[in-house]
């Protein structure tokens, strides 16, 4: 007896009335009399009926399911079955808990019926005698038609309404019926005898199939879809198809040698059997009818499983036997055991292979609906012109590929037009004018000559030079004279060195400089290409301007050699040469003979050529005619998603005419082939090959004038191209040469206006000086005076005094604290306006005015106060402490701030701190006797001169500072670091 197989149930339904609903539909949606319709309505109610009672066994009860199923769809073309529309309620029972379910969606009856189907196929396979031979192979490829009908449940429906239509069963019901085909498909090989090899691979499968069944069945067990006897059957196939694994690799393992591997393999298929039969044992005798099995499924089981067990039983003892008495090989463990490779023999049969190779319409039967015309037929006929369209561009092609190949075959053997060498000579039409060359002289009639073109660049290149030249001497000319006044004022000269400054604009200078004498260099290759073709230029211009470009071309082929002088006939040179050698050699085939063998097989060239072209125009004229508006109607929900496959089948009908193109496109392969054999034949003949000689002479000689014209007119458009770029690039190098320009006269006068107020206050603090030299001896000779008197004892020990050098700084006032920050436009040192206890407010200074005291605002010594020893602090006096006077060398820039004015202007002072006395090394001698002065030289707030001899800034006061140069015209210079 043979193993038994699982089979799914079949859903069963109520009785609908298809007849009332749809005559509804035609009168309300199509305006057209239902009563027209009545047989067809009828029709298709009696289908249903039918569908009904199908037989669960039979091929016949396939088809009829498949016919109803193929009315719905084609009925679907033409009717919206749903809530809204045609209202019919579908009730069907579910396959395993027997729950019914109502819908009004079509989609839902298509989905039951194709369950159905799949079921069918399944109890199909499942009776099946596989002892025979027929019937082995309809149950293997039932098994897979069913997979696939339930894959197309997964793919199409979605949200199923019922536990058997749901993913996770119709998954579970795939991979049974997938495992079982494989086994089937295991029972054939065994059969037939094949290796042990691939009976393991092929078990191997089937055991990776029934796991996976094991996994899907146990979650319907779990929720009381599937019964329990289902989850024993395939938990015992599992173990009992994973025991065949190893056995067979046992086999081939021994077979090859690998013994102790083999004893390994068989202890796991013995375990695996066992546990097999475990299950077998406790399968129970009576099973539920809805499981599709026999009642002595489980004794087959147990049978099954032992006559397995013992085959083991016995390898391993042979097994054993042998590899201790003679090969002594390990026997590893069975987790060290490798894999069996998977060799997949049952897939799921899609829906469009199911019916192949048979007639659907046939099955199905006419449309029942034919009378009714859907409109969404017009949109799969435009989908189908469109496939059309793409073989007409195919075909197209392909023709004209062809064409092409056959050019170019021409072309290389230099046919016909080398057959009229060897016929007679050169004709008139050899000697005539390339178009190419032409058009090159066309080109260059009328274009002016160069000369003046390259003349403007050359001035322009000189102006842009004189520019950068004219920029260069500026810079240095300030930079001497700065240096020149460095060295004259030595340190007392505080403006910063040019050098800094100009690095940028020297930098640019030269940078345009180089790139101007590159674009010399360039601009003497395109002179030097313009004498080069110059006489050529002038020639094609002529000849393109008087219209005689031909004189030209011929006059330089007789140049090369190629006139007309040099090419004689062949007919009357050595005619009497070929004659001579036709009537030396009867067997050998003459001149004209081969010639005329060349010409006919260039004209059946071109025969084929044409009959190819009218085979394309029948072809398009065919298609252009053809229309499959009923085909679509009959067949394109029968095969839905599969619409590529009938227009496929439909396309087929063009397949005489594809291949009458194919054919022309062989022969035409085959004609070429000749003709070069025969062609190469004919210039290998003694006789002709002086004459193509001759003529390849003559195309070489047209190659090198076309060459050399073709080298000249290039040089013609590159030149152009040339100036025009030299033209482009010497008026944007002016612009920028001319910035260039601006900015340095800028930055010039920026530093004369600088050094000259750097240079007054020099003067001024020079005139001051004298003036606070003899107060001071006045005041020494005062202290010597009083030396005697009581307040002598009081007063500070004063250092020893040390005569400064005419460079020296006056002495300031106070300390001075910071040298870091620069003011710009330094203004004359203000007069302080003493008043009885101090020093007037900054807010009631007098502005800056041309008054200026040549004493420097400091009083008599006689008319000090004495001044406690705690506000009187030395501080060395350094002149290369003064911060930058000059704009850095980043600032692209030299003009003044837009709010200012760019002449020098009086501003108001900002708040200073006053220096300190002394140089280094000297004290000042002490103040005169009298109350010490309140006043904090350090609030003074009033203008005073920033550069060289003014006031340093105080560093509590220097953001305040900052903000008040609004008034001077270089205030933007005092942000330069």
């Amino acid at each position: 007896m043979q193993i038994p197989m699982i089979s799914s149930p079949l859903k069963q339904t109520n009785e609908i009335d298809w007849i009332a609903p749809l005559k509804h539909h035609i009168r309300s949606s199509y305006g057209d009399d239902p009563e027209r319709y009545s047989e067809e309505c009828a029709q298709l109610n009696r289908l249903r009926q039918d569908m009904r009672g199908a037989g669960k066994d039979s091929a016949a009860g396939r088809d009829l399911l498949y016919r109803y199923y193929g009315q719905l769809e084609l009925l679907d073309l033409r009717f919206p079955v749903d809530e809204n529309h045609i209202k019919i309620s579908f009730t069907w029972f579910d396959a395993f808990t027997h729950k019914p379910t109502s819908q009004y969606s079509l989609a839902y009856e298509k989905a039951s019926i194709i369950f159905n189907i799949s079921a069918v196929l399944s109890c199909h396979a499942a009776f099946q005698n596989r002892h025979e031979d027929a019937g082995l192979k309809t149950a293997y490829h039932s098994f897979q038609a069913s997979a696939g009908m339930f894959t197309y449940i997964n793919e199409n429906f979605l949200h199923a309404p019922s536990t058997d239509l749901s993913r996770e069963t119709v998954k579970t019901l795939i991979s049974i019926m997938l495992a079982q085909g494989q086994e089937v498909f295991i029972e054939k090989q065994v059969a037939d005898g094949k290796k042990a090899g691939l009976l393991a691979k092929l078990a191997s499968q089937a055991a990776y199939l029934y796991a996976q069944a094991v996994e899907g069945v146990q979650d319907n067990v779990s929720r009381a879809v599937f019964e329990r006897v289902w989850l024993l059957f395939v938990q015992v196939k599992q173990h009992h198809v994973a025991s065949l694994a190893q056995y067979y690799q046992a086999v081939a393992d021994y077979d090859a040698n690998n013994y102790g591997q083999a004893i390994a393999r068989l202890q796991a298929g013995l375990t695996a059997s066992k546990e097999a039969g475990r299950l077998a044992n406790a399968f129970p005798g009576s099973v539920p009818s809805n499981s599709n099995l026999q009642s002595e499924t489980g004794a087959i089981l147990v049978d099954m499983v032992k006559k397995h067990t013992t085959a083991i039983q016995e390898r391993i003892t042979e097994y054993t036997r042998d590899n201790d008495m003679i090969y002594h090989q390990p026997v590893p463990s069975e987790s060290s055991l490798p894999s069996i490779p998977k060799l997949p023999a049952a897939k799921a049969i899609p829906v469009s292979e199911l019916y192949q190779g048979q007639d659907i319409q046939k099955i199905i039967g006419p449309d029942i609906f034919a009378r009714i015309v859907p409109m969404s037929v017009t949109e799969s006929a435009s989908l189908y012109d469109e496939e059309k369209a793409k073989m007409v561009r195919a075909e197209t092609e392909r023709v004209e590929g062809a064409d092409d190949e056959l050019a170019a075959s021409l072309d290389y053997l230099k046919l016909p037009g080398s057959l009229s060498i060897l016929k007679g000579g050169l004709d008139e039409n050899t000697m005539t004018v390339d178009d190419d060359f032409r058009n090159w002289c066309s080109d260059l009639a009328g274009h002016s000559p160069f000369d003046p073109t390259f003349t403007k660049l050359r001035e322009e290149r000189q102006d842009i030079l004189t520019t950068l030249e004219t920029c260069m001497k500026q810079l240095d000319m300030e930079e001497s004279v700065c240096e020149k006044m460095r060295s004259k004022y030595s340190s007392e000269w505080t403006q910063q060195p040019s050098s800094r400054l100009t690095s940028t604009l020297r930098t640019d200078a030269r940078s345009y400089r180089a790139a101007v004498e590159e674009a010399s260099t360039s601009d003497a290759q395109l002179y030097s290409t313009c004498r080069q073709y110059e006489s050529d230029f002038d020639e094609m211009r002529s000849a393109g301007e008087t219209e005689e470009a031909d004189v030209l071309y011929q006059r330089a082929m007789i140049k090369a050699g190629a006139g007309k002088k040099g090419v004689s006939s062949p007919s009357t040179a050595n005619e009497g040469n070929l004659l001579d050698d036709d009537f030396a050699d009867d067997s050998r085939q003459s001149v004209a003979e081969q010639i005329e063998r060349v010409e006919e097989l260039c004209r059946k060239l071109q025969l084929v050529k044409r009959e190819r072209t009218q085979v394309l125009k029948d072809l398009k004229e065919k298609i252009h005619s053809d229309d499959i508006s009923n085909v679509l109607i009959l067949n394109k929900k029968a095969t839905s998603g599969q619409e590529s496959a009938l227009f496929k089948t439909e396309l087929e009908k063009f397949r005489p005419h594809q291949n009458r193109i194919l054919q022309a496109m062989h022969k035409q392969a085959s004609l070429i082939k000749e003709l070069t054999r025969t062609y190469g034949d004919l210039l290998q003949d003694k006789r002709v090959r002086s004459d193509q000689n001759k003529y390849e002479a003559f195309s070489r000689q047209r190659n090198t004038v076309m060459s050399k014209y073709r080298k000249v007119y290039q040089a013609y458009t590159d030149l152009q191209q040339g100036l025009e770029r030299a033209r482009q690039f010497y008026s944007e190098m002016k612009e920028t040469a001319e910035s260039l320009e601006k900015n340095v006269q800028s930055f010039v006068e920026n530093r004369r206006s600088e050094g000259g107020q750097l240079l007054a206050a020099i003067e001024a603090a020079k005139g001051s000086g004298a003036d606070r030299e003899q107060a001071r001896l006045r005041e020494m000779m005062d202290r010597m005076n009083v030396n005697a008197s009581p307040h002598s004892s009081n007063s500070p020990s004063i250092p020893e005094h040390h005569p400064r050098s005419s460079s020296h700084r006056p002495p300031p006032l106070q300390p001075q604290s910071s040298y870091n920050s620069y003011q710009p436009m330094a203004s004359p040192p203000a007069t302080p306006q003493y008043q009885n206890g101090g020093i007037r407010s900054a807010t009631n200074g007098a502005p800056y005015s041309n008054n200026y005291p040549q004493n420097n605002g400091f009083t008599s010594p006689s008319a000090y106060p004495p001044q406690p020893q705690h506000q009187r602090e030395s501080s060395n006096y350094n002149p290369g402490s003064y911060g930058p006077v000059s704009p850095p060398a980043h600032q692209q820039y030299f003009s003044p701030p837009p709010a200012t004015s760019s002449q020098p202007s009086t501003t108001h002072y900002s708040q200073q701190s006053q220096p300190g006395y002394g140089s280094a090394g000297w004290h000042p001698p002490p103040p005169p006797p009298g109350p010490p002065p309140v006043q904090d030289f350090g609030a003074v707030t009033g203008q005073g001169p920033s550069g060289a001899g003014g006031w340093a800034q105080d560093g509590r006061r220097g953001v305040q500072q900052q903000g008040q140069g609004q008034g001077d015209p270089w205030a933007g210079l005092s942000g330069w670091k």
